[in-house]
């Protein structure tokens, strides 16, 4: 065997060795970030102009609501489905939330968006487990869905009183992330 030959051969396994620690430490960083917390595009953007008809409406076209109608105060818009397993799991926190802003008069600012649900489903869903929401909004087609980059249900997003989306979490809401994240941001108090 040559020098030359040697060489080589220990320069590889040396650049694949370094290429192995590398991909270990990437993995290492991603798995102590809270996978709830996933970046989102749309930070600092407006809300998706996409109007949608309410749930439980009387008219024809479900009095649809857009970001024009969600202006004027900071709301927290819900995404949940009937078929969301771990939508269940994050009702008592959200039931929690709505006393909380009834209690202060801020109830309109909890709106729910349904995702790719029928409904009657989400009716069905909304008297077994408790409507902890002002508006529930209809997004059936899943077109919002796509608009605000959803992973799927249940997710959460803050819009400002100008509409803009300032925060998103993914998962469930916890009743930490509520004391710290939504309330203060809501303007209103534990």
């Amino acid at each position: 065997m040559t020098i030359l030959t040697s060489l080589r051969r220990h320069g590889v396994l040396s650049l694949v060795l370094v290429a192995v620690l590398a991909l270990l430490l990437l993995l290492a960083v991603g798995l102590t970030r809270d996978p709830r917390l996933l970046p989102s595009a749309l930070i600092g953007k407006p809300w998706p102009n996409i109007a949608l008809p309410q749930l439980g409406s009387a008219a024809p076209e479900g009095d649809p609501i857009g970001p024009a109608q969600l202006r004027g105060k900071p709301r927290l818009v819900n995404v949940w489905a009937s078929w969301c397993a771990v939508c269940v799991d994050e009702q008592p926190a959200l039931l929690a939330l709505s006393q909380t802003l009834r209690a202060q008069g801020r109830a309109d600012q909890l709106i729910g968006l349904n995702y790719k649900d029928t409904q009657p489903d989400s009716t069905a869903w909304l008297q077994r487990y408790g409507n902890p929401f002002a508006t529930v909004l209809i997004d059936a087609s899943g077109r919002m869905g796509i608009e605000l980059g959803v992973y799927g249900a249940p997710e959460s997003y803050l819009i400002d009183a100008q509409g803009t989306i300032v925060w998103k979490q993914v998962g469930a809401l916890t009743p930490e992330a509520i004391t710290k994240e939504i309330l203060p941001r809501l303007g209103a108090h534990p």
